[in-house]
């Protein structure tokens, strides 16, 4: 490893990646790591590693630009997946995260097979009453926590349907534990980018209602509608205007994440 360059592996993929050659220059360098999504700040990708036995296992890197501080947006990441962990909140696994001698920095997951992005699920035909209470749930464990998202979003909601719903929640860039004076300013935000993120979707008011309503119960404070749903539509509204210029800046920053050939 060039000096000043470091790759944080967990313990359990410290071998695979050191078997594949994978250290912190070639997550830059690598001409195998297909890049799928890419923004002023980060770049988003995917790798497929042959591993033994014939198996593979996909990948999922985030590289992010140069940074002249001591904690780069990489080492928040982790810190967000840490969190969710220690939490008991399910997400996609951690394998490794580091940073350039250039400030570059860059953050590895394990891909989640046979899970698929909330919304796209809906939209694809599962109905979202068999979501509307796993993703409430989720959240309410999520706040009582004292967690916060920041990117609450229904994409952010990995679900794998079968007989059972088994979710996840990803991007956990943002993902803070915060002072209880600020607590219910970023309730209200989660909550808000949720409900915005329903509105072009197969979902009427009805379970919108719903979804908040079984939000407050597995909180176990049913006044939390009364206090927060004029807050949560407002909100919602400004995050509509706010989505519409950013799309029109950054065209290609909703690209999904891509699942077509994925390897088992």
């Amino acid at each position: 490893m060039s000096a000043g360059n470091l790759l944080l592996a967990v313990p359990a993929w410290r071998q695979t990646l050191m078997a594949a050659g994978l250290d912190a220059a070639a997550v830059f360098e690598r001409p195998d790591i297909h890049v799928w999504r890419k923004l002023r700040d980060r770049e988003n990708c995917t790798l497929d590693l042959s591993l033994e036995g014939g198996r593979t296992a996909r990948l999922h890197l985030k590289r992010y630009a140069r940074v002249r501080t001591p904690l780069t947006p990489a080492d928040f990441e982790a810190q967000g997946i840490r969190l969710l962990t220690q939490h008991q909140i399910p997400t996609a696994p951690l394998v490794a995260w580091g940073r350039m001698a250039d400030g570059r920095s860059f953050i590895i997951i394990e891909d989640l097979d046979q899970f698929q992005a909330a919304d796209k699920l809906l939209a694809a035909g599962v109905p979202f009453e068999r979501l509307l209470k796993p993703t409430a749930d989720l959240a309410a464990r999520l706040h009582h926590e004292g967690l916060h998202h920041r990117d609450l979003y229904l994409c952010h909601f990995f679900a794998k349907v079968d007989a059972s719903v088994d979710l996840r929640l990803i991007d956990a860039a943002r993902v803070r534990q915060l002072p209880r004076w600020l607590r219910r300013r970023w309730i209200v935000k989660d909550l808000a980018q949720f409900w915005y993120s329903t509105l072009n979707l197969k979902i009427t008011e009805a379970q919108r209602s719903q979804w908040l309503e079984h939000y407050a119960r597995q909180r176990g404070d049913s006044t939390l509608v009364g206090q927060l749903r004029s807050r949560i539509e407002r909100k919602a509204a400004w995050i509509a205007r706010h989505d519409k210029a950013l799309r029109r800046r950054q065209p290609g920053r909703n690209i999904s994440i891509p699942t077509n050939d994925r390897p088992h």
